[in-house]
């Protein structure tokens, strides 16, 4: 019995940590060098990380799940823009984020944007791909609208 719950607990400890290990980029030019290297889209997560309920549903539901680490690790560029009111950010992330939220047209949180960017003389352009917010049914569910609007590209 003890062989068996030491077991269970590795096992699932393996599945905490490779969702822990994704990487969500915060610095918007970082990222989309990224995807430019890697040809992937960026997935733009527009959140309030600690006052929207929604937005830490579908972090609980779906982005922090091994099946989304699984997923996200193959098709997309992970960005985090954050607009907390609790925690401290600097202005430049301030400012950054504010300022995509209104080339997105963010109007509510969360939303996710699938986009790829080029940069011409120093500016971003970006292409919207598709966006979504919280899908109920858990991550099977969000990532079947996250593949049909990747299918888009």
């Amino acid at each position: 019995m003890k062989k068996i719950f030491i077991t269970l607990l590795v096992v699932l400890g393996s599945f905490a940590v490779e969702a822990q290990e994704l990487k969500w980029e915060t610095d918007i030019n970082k990222a989309i060098k990224v995807s430019n290297k890697t040809k992937k889209p960026m997935l733009l997560f527009f959140t309030g990380s600690d006052w929207c309920g929604w937005c830490i549903r579908l972090q609980k539901e779906v982005l922090k799940t091994p099946e989304f680490a699984k997923w996200a690790t193959k098709n997309v560029v992970l960005v985090e823009l954050d607009f907390p009111r609790g925690k401290q950010q600097s202005d430049v992330i301030k400012n950054q984020n504010n300022g995509l939220q209104q080339t997105f047209g963010i109007q509510g949180f969360p939303t996710v944007w699938f986009a790829t960017a080029n940069v011409k003389s120093g500016k971003p352009s970006y292409t919207g791909i598709g966006n979504t917010g919280y899908v109920a049914g858990g991550p099977a569910a969000w990532l079947a609208v996250a593949d049909g609007i990747l299918k888009k590209k």
